[in-house]
């Protein structure tokens, strides 16, 4: 059977999905249409697809689909995105919505610009989890400084955080030369991460900034990533490399992360901005 259905084009810092209101256009296969419609050449081209639906625990929810069709539990982009979709569409007046994610409730706190239009959103992203055995193979499900054996037997020095979905921090003194490509594709599928991983490749600058590239599991490489934005910071604090506050600097653009000292929450602050809209007719597989 063929659907016509709408979709919105966004990217926070760069990292670009396509946008679905299901409570409009009920989609029954996103996995499929995930990978058909990611496609940069014959689609409409983005890191993967997220979906816009009701929720019986928050205000709205999220789904996210990466651009090799598997699901993600979180992504801190998209969720941004997500409020300004919501609020700048006419869907709701809340400048503060609970989202409903496969991580949990995330809360937005919508900044306005002087035309009444979302200019920046705040994501409390909750306590970050540094033990998780169903993420990290070790015997206490963490690592600090840890070393890990790549698919292609290289081992690297790196620190786990998971934001709802794993990732894996390494350190270095030049990001910018950093293989990203190669290394974060034998990383991401190490035995050690029973899940696979995000990959973070980052370094600590002069002016206290952190200059990070990501690996994203199911994506490659991206322009940014607000989950890893997260763990980076926070990753970065762990290891006395930085103080609580960051500012994450990726390929697309610059994160403000706090981990806050009093509750233990980590807090992103970013951009969100519409490309355009559309409309595509697709058949069901």
């Amino acid at each position: 059977m063929q659907h016509t259905i709408e979709f919105t084009k966004m990217h926070g810092a760069g990292n670009d999905y396509i946008y679905v209101d299901t409570m409009r256009f009920p989609l029954a296969c996103p996995e499929h249409l995930s990978v058909l419609w990611s496609d940069r050449h014959k689609g409409i081209g983005g890191d993967g697809l997220v979906l816009i639906g009701a929720s019986a625990v928050g205000d709205f929810s999220m789904r996210i689909f990466n651009n090799d069709g598997s699901e993600a539990r979180m992504c801190g982009n998209a969720s941004r995105c997500i409020g300004k979709y919501l609020h700048d569409h006419g869907l709701t007046e809340r400048t503060a919505i609970r989202l409903e994610t496969l991580s949990g409730i995330k809360v937005l706190h919508l900044h306005l610009g002087a035309d009444g239009r979302t200019e920046s959103v705040t994501v409390d992203m909750d306590v970050p989890a540094l033990a998780v055995p169903t993420q990290m193979g070790t015997p206490d499900g963490s690592m600090t400084d840890g070393q890990v054996t790549a698919t292609d037997g290289r081992t690297y020095t790196g620190t786990f955080v998971s934001m709802g979905n794993p990732h894996f921090v390494i350190f270095t003194t030049d990001v910018e030369q950093a293989n990203i490509a190669a290394m974060g594709r034998t990383l991401e599928f190490a035995d050690i991460f029973p899940e696979r991983c995000n990959i973070e490749f980052a370094e600590v600058r002069p002016d206290s900034s952190i200059r990070m590239r990501v690996w994203e599991r199911g994506s490659g490489i991206t322009m940014a990533c607000g989950t890893g934005a997260c763990a980076t910071a926070v990753a970065a604090a762990l290891t006395g490399r930085a103080e609580r506050r960051s500012d994450i600097v990726m390929d697309g653009g610059t994160l403000h992360i706090e981990w806050n000292a009093g509750d233990g929450h980590v807090y992103m602050t970013g951009p969100a901005t519409e490309v355009f809209t559309g409309t595509i007719t697709y058949e069901e597989p």
